[in-house]
């Protein structure tokens, strides 16, 4: 049977409980909007397999992710997109670390359905009409969170809650490989 996954980081406890806090609060303003009952997160990317092949995948994702050495992020502003999302953006240092990890990941998978986030940030609200998203914007200017990034977190989508579960949690393994660089023979 086809299965929806997606491989996503998650922050520490402590951002995921004050974001879902947030989410609380922003619901008490505009009512229920998508993403409002979902894990704070950053996503990597989503795909959809044959549950019979997930194993195969974990291997891949195990291989890439001992490749990658923890770091910090910093959580430094709030922005939106015109699709309706307001979100938690990371500053330029922690986005120029967390690229190459969602990058790497994608590739490592090799799958031609997938859909790929290339622009690492933490939904608060997703199809925010208009006025809730100047409400989101007025109710959240500032913000100050740090995690350190240590591993990825490969989740299953659940049709009749339609929220994604944790099936995995893959840490890093801080032994890069070497980059192969083509050379010259003359």
């Amino acid at each position: 049977m086809e299965k929806k996954y997606s491989i996503v980081i998650h922050p520490s406890q402590a951002v995921i409980d004050l974001i879902k806090e947030m989410k609380e609060f922003l619901a008490l303003k505009v009512g229920w909007f998508n993403s409002k009952n979902s894990v704070a997160h950053i996503t990597i990317c989503e795909f959809k397999i044959e549950e019979s092949q997930i194993d195969k995948f974990k291997q891949k994702i195990i291989k890439i992710c001992d490749t990658f050495t923890p770091f910090p992020v910093h959580l430094d502003h709030y922005d939106s997109y015109d699709n309706g999302a307001f979100f938690i953006s990371p500053n330029e240092d922690s986005k120029m670390n967390l690229k190459p990890i969602m990058k790497k990941t994608q590739d490592a998978l090799q799958l031609p359905n997938l859909i790929k986030s290339n622009d690492p940030h933490i939904s608060i609200g997703r199809k925010l009409t208009p006025e809730s998203l100047k409400i989101a914007s007025h109710m959240f200017t500032t913000i100050d969170m740090d995690f350190l990034c240590d591993n990825i977190v490969l989740r299953e989508f659940d049709p009749i809650k339609k929220q994604f579960f944790v099936i995995d949690t893959f840490p890093f393994g801080s032994n890069p490989q070497p980059e192969l660089v083509q050379g010259s023979l003359f």
